[in-house]
């Protein structure tokens, strides 16, 4: 199971900017000033300044004399990052297999049980949800560090995108089955194919996401 800590308010105020930025609530080349998000958030410039400086480390954000101008996620950066997630998600699901415990089967297969009670009920915020579960669930039973913190903030980043995948229904029928197939080959305890089906799964992501365009 995941081991929760407490979020410091930083935190908590980067995580309200990133998600925003990528969903589009400041759309590329908004200005972004620490007073005109201390009256929008109720916080005080301390939490702010230092998610504003995670913002720009992440290049979602670049400093100007003005403020901070919104950089966003372009359709040059998807496609980077569905290439880099081709080449890496294998290698989580090849050592999710290889390092799975019986509470991480667990795990994934109430995510999977998850996505199908989702699915009835068409809810699609929370599919998309579930979806970031089943991916970072894999990243971190695998227990490779490197992996998982080159992947989580790449899956982040396309959560705009992914949410738009959920909305066609073809796409997420298909979305669900290839979770399921891949978690049948982890249960299966076959590395291979796991890694062959996650690689598959990406590249139909991605031809998905970029050929719908932003």
């Amino acid at each position: 199971m995941k081991n929760y800590k407490p979020t410091s308010l930083a935190d908590q105020v980067f995580d309200r900017l990133e998600n925003d930025i990528i969903f589009g609530v400041y759309p590329h080349g908004e200005i972004l000033t620490e007073l005109k998000l201390v009256e929008q958030l109720g916080v005080s410039r301390t939490p702010i300044r230092e998610a504003l400086r995670r913002l720009e480390h992440e290049r979602l954000i670049e400093d100007t004399a003005k403020g901070s101008r919104v950089i966003g996620i372009t359709r040059e950066d998807v496609q980077d990052i569905m290439n880099i997630r081709l080449h890496l998600e294998g290698l989580a699901a090849y050592y999710a297999t290889i390092n799975m415990t019986s509470e991480g089967i667990d795990e994934l297969a109430h995510i999977v049980d998850l996505q199908d009670f989702y699915f009835s009920k068409w809810d699609v915020e929370h599919l998309r949800q579930v979806d970031d579960e089943f991916h970072e669930a894999i990243c971190r039973l695998s227990k490779r560090t490197v992996i998982k913190d080159t992947l989580l903030p790449l899956h982040r980043k396309t959560r705009r995108y992914r949410k738009i995948a959920m909305e066609d229904r073809e796409r997420a029928t298909h979305t669900l089955q290839e979770h399921r197939e891949i978690f049948q080959a982890i249960l299966s305890k076959n590395a291979e194919l796991a890694s062959e089906l996650s690689v598959k799964h990406i590249e139909n992501a991605k031809e998905h996401m970029l050929g719908r365009g932003n």
